[in-house]
């Protein structure tokens, strides 16, 4: 995967709009059911940074950014403004936000990702993009030190243990994360004269999978 370890400008992206994408195959059936279908494991997510362009200055940051990404070559992070922390927005990361498995004394390798729960149903989202500064994670009801108990593999999302964690042990994680992303448009199309009279380009940003 061609991708570049830099996000992309913040302040665009606060403004975006997007958000996740389900792709299912519905079929008719001649009693007038319903066969459904979901072929992807994980959802997509697209947003439009347009939105968030509120100048001329900002505009020049868009496209020194897409030129240095080679358009849609070089994949890129993004902060998704309405999803980027393993709590809720009105509360503190802490080391027990997300559950990552549990220990059986033999494994040390453990996938970052996030739970989203609604009733009885939930879907589990693999994070490959955190931000490492702000990771805290937890074995059992005790945090643990990076760099001493653990590493992160920040291209990943993965962290190995130094030591694998007891049999029954809970794994747990805080923290911020980005999303991979490319540019899903081989150009972008300003007007000064446009932009003056309040109309905004349209920059479609997809995920990618890694």
């Amino acid at each position: 995967m061609q991708f570049h370890d830099v996000r992309f400008p913040a302040k665009l992206s606060f403004g975006s709009v997007g958000g996740p994408e389900r792709r299912t195959d519905v079929v008719a059936i001649s009693n007038g059911f319903e066969e459904r279908n979901a072929p992807w494991a994980h959802s997509r997510r697209r947003y439009d940074a347009g939105v968030g362009i509120r100048s001329l200055d900002d505009v020049d940051v868009m496209i020194a950014f897409f030129e240095a990404r080679f358009g849609q070559l070089y994949a890129f992070r993004w902060k998704d403004w309405s999803d980027y922390r393993s709590c809720k927005p009105s509360v503190d990361i802490t080391a027990f936000d997300q559950h990552l498995g549990e220990g059986d004394g033999d494994q040390v390798a453990f996938q970052i990702t996030k739970t989203y729960q609604s009733g009885n149903h939930s879907y589990v989202r693999p994070i490959s993009k955190p931000v490492i500064s702000t990771l805290r994670v937890a074995v059992g009801a005790v945090e643990v030190q990076e760099g001493v108990d653990y590493v992160v593999d920040a291209a990943t999302g993965v962290i190995n243990f130094t030591v694998a964690p007891q049999t029954g042990a809970s794994v747990t994680a805080g923290f911020e994360f980005d999303v991979p992303v490319r540019f899903d448009t081989s150009s972008i199309q300003t007007s000064v004269a446009s932009f003056q009279a309040g109309e905004i380009p349209t920059v479609p940003i997809i995920e990618v999978r890694l």
